[in-house]
Formats: structure tokens, C-alpha cells, sequence
């Protein structure tokens, strides 16, 4: 869920997490998107994980790691903010394996060490999609599973911010209100059809593409939000998996 800046800077740079961890977390813990949308939907795509060894990429302050323990899961996380896994950690306390690693680099992790890799609103973050997917796939045991959350790319250009050219891939800046301070974020957007050849690339085949609504608790806790996500949805998920060797991995096969 947080990635690092792209350099050192005398003031926050863009996605630096660090500098907002605790009110991110405060957030994201209790409010409609994170909690009673986003959280409930790859939890429902992850399935039954009891008993595998799930990778939490982009685990931030693990309260999704935190569910798929508490399904059975043996749970390992990864964030490129030490300050988000800091708080993982006092969340998770020591049974859960945290590593502070950025997905655009080389994961401490053995090949096929996992059997689901959960990527839940982190993808969004990256120019390359190359490079981390390679990776994931690298580290997914053949016939494991990835399932990802991104920003919707047709809600993203048509409706929160329109833009002239759908089909480029292009960079979104824009700033974040969390716990009464201003925090710059950016985003990388990309066609459907980008991110459906990126997957196949990097060895993935395409098992399902969701647009869920959002959990029904929503609808008296956020009446108004609550219609709004069930009607326009923000985020779109992946479901994908890691075929053996015998079965390349093709998206739409």
C-alpha cells in the first residue's frame, strides 16, 4: 500500500509515506474505501487461505495481513516505508515476517516462496510495471495466485480526473488531506489493456477481473457513500495466476 519517494528531498516528496504513516493508518483503518470496500473485496478474491503462505506486498500498516492471519494464513509482509511496517509490527507483534523492501528492486525471498500474493493498492505507485510483476511472479509457487487492487482506470480519466488521451500511460499528482496536513501523492495511470499485457509478460494468466460493490454494512454507516460505490466504483481487482511451467501464462486463456 506504500511506496517509497524517488529521491531524497529537503521536504516530503511525493508517496512518502514515512512522513504520514500513523495518519494514514488512522484512516484507512475504519473509513468506507479502505475498510467496508477495498479490504473486503481482496479478502473475498484471496479465498480460502487456510493453511498457505500468503505475501502481503505492500502491506502498510497490515491491517489486511491482520485479516488473512486470522483466515489461517501464514502471513509474511512487505512495505517500502519503514514507517508503515513499524506499525504492521506493533499490529502483528513478532509471528508475522515484515521486511522493508521496495517492489521496484530485488524481494528477500526465495523462488516459489508463496502460495497467494496479495498487492493491495500499490501497483498504481509504479511507472514499470515490469519489474515488480516479474518479481511477484518469482516468488509465487507455479499455480499460486496474485490478486491486486489498482485505481480504476475509466474512473481515474473520465470522471475524478479527465484527461485527453486514455490510451497513454501518465503520471497523476495531486495532494492528500490526513490528519489536518497536506501530503503530495502520485500516481501512474494506465489503460486496461496495458495492465492486462503487463500480467501476461510477466508470466501471469488472467483468472479473473472484478468490479465489486462494497460491503453491505456500508449502508448504514455511509448511506451516501455507500450508494456512490454501488454505483461508480473506484478501485478494480485481479485475480491471476502462476501457471507451471507446462502452461505459459497468458492473459484471456
Amino acid at each position: 500500500m506504500a511506496m517509497a519517494t524517488d529521491g531524497e528531498h529537503d521536504a516530503p516528496g511525493p508517496n512518502d509515506y514515512d512522513s504520514f504513516a500513523a495518519a494514514y493508518a488512522a484512516e484507512a483503518e475504519h473509513n468506507l474505501v479502505n475498510a467496508y470496500y477495498e479490504r473486503p473485496a481482496m479478502l473475498a478474491l484471496a479465498g480460502d487461505v487456510r493453511g498457505l503462505r500468503v505475501l502481503d506486498a505492500g502491506c502498510g500498516a497490515g491491517p489486511l495481513a491482520a485479516a488473512l492471519r486470522e483466515r489461517g494464513a501464514y502471513v509474511t509482509g512487505v512495505d517500502a516505508s519503514a514507517a508503515m511496517a513499524a506499525l504492521a509490527r506493533r499490529r502483528l507483534g513478532d509471528g508475522v515476517p515484515l521486511h522493508v523492501a521496495d517492489l521496484r528492486g530485488r524481494l528477500p525471498f526465495a523462488d516459489a516462496a508463496f502460495d497467494v500474493v496479495t498487492a493491495s493498492l500499490v501497483l498504481h505507485y509504479l511507472e514499470d510495471w515490469g519489474p515488480p510483476l516479474a518479481e511477484l511472479r518469482r516468488v509465487l509457487a507455479s499455480g499460486g495466485r496474485l490478486v491486486a487492487s489498482v485505481d480504476h482506470p475509466f474512473v481515474a480519466w473520465t470522471l475524478r480526473d479527465p484527461r485527453p488521451d486514455y490510451l497513454a500511460a501518465t503520471a497523476c499528482s495531486f495532494d492528500w488531506t490526513l490528519g489536518g496536513r497536506t501530503v503530495p501523492m502520485r500516481f501512474w495511470r494506465r489503460p486496461l489493456h496495458a495492465m492486462t499485457d503487463a500480467f501476461a509478460a510477466a508470466g501471469f494468466r488472467l483468472t479473473g477481473l472484478s468490479e465489486p460493490r462494497p460491503d453491505p454494512a456500508a449502508r448504514v454507516l455511509f448511506p451516501e457513500g455507500f450508494r456512490a460505490l454501488s454505483t461508480q466504483p473506484c478501485f478494480l481487482f485481479f485475480t491471476l495466476e502462476a501457471p507451471g511451467p507446462e502452461a505459459p501464462g497468458t492473459v484471456g486463456t
